[in-house]
């Protein structure tokens, strides 16, 4: 992989939940957010990390939100809906794609770490408007399209060792 310019302004959009719903299933771990914001970086110039996250009732994820705050990834909170029957949703698709419209102007490069494929417009959207956007995610659970629409994928698949917190 080749250096990237280091006076890039660099802007990182994790959706936790998307993250941590694929390390879990593909290797019953953690993601180590330290890690994967620095490979999302590479050396540039950071201008700011934000973590679309959701609280549930219980609020057991507020040490969670806090080690994220601490490593520099501003968090977005939602709670957790609850629906009659049972159903739960905690959507953050729409906040994702507000904010990196919103911050954009002020950006090189936009890094989106998220495998979801309902991206795809606001990547081809931001490359538009000539901004870098480099999807970091586990190959495995990434839509191939989304892979494909990138200006670059970097997939923590390839060194899970590195981004999964030792257990």
């Amino acid at each position: 992989m080749q250096p990237k310019p280091k006076e890039q302004r660099v802007e990182v959009l994790i959706d936790v939940q998307n993250l941590y719903y694929s390390a879990k299933n593909l290797y019953h771990s953690k993601v180590n957010f330290q890690e994967v914001l620095k490979q999302a970086v590479a050396g540039r110039k950071f201008i700011r990390a934000f973590g679309y996250v959701v609280r549930t009732k219980t609020g057991e994820e507020a040490p969670f939100f806090d080690a994220l705050s601490k490593i520099g990834i501003e968090t977005r909170v939602r709670d957790l809906q609850e629906f009659y029957g049972g159903a739960k949703k905690a959507d953050w698709d729409v906040g994702i794609v507000i904010d990196a419209i919103r911050t954009a102007p002020g950006l090189d490069v936009i890094v989106l770490v998220s495998g979801d494929g309902d991206f795809i417009p606001l990547v081809e959207y931001l490359k538009n408007f000539g901004k870098r956007v480099e999807v970091v995610a586990f190959g495995r659970t990434t839509s191939a399209k989304l892979k494909e629409v990138a200006d670059e994928f970097i997939d923590l698949d390839e060194n899970v060792a590195k981004f999964l917190l030792k257990k």
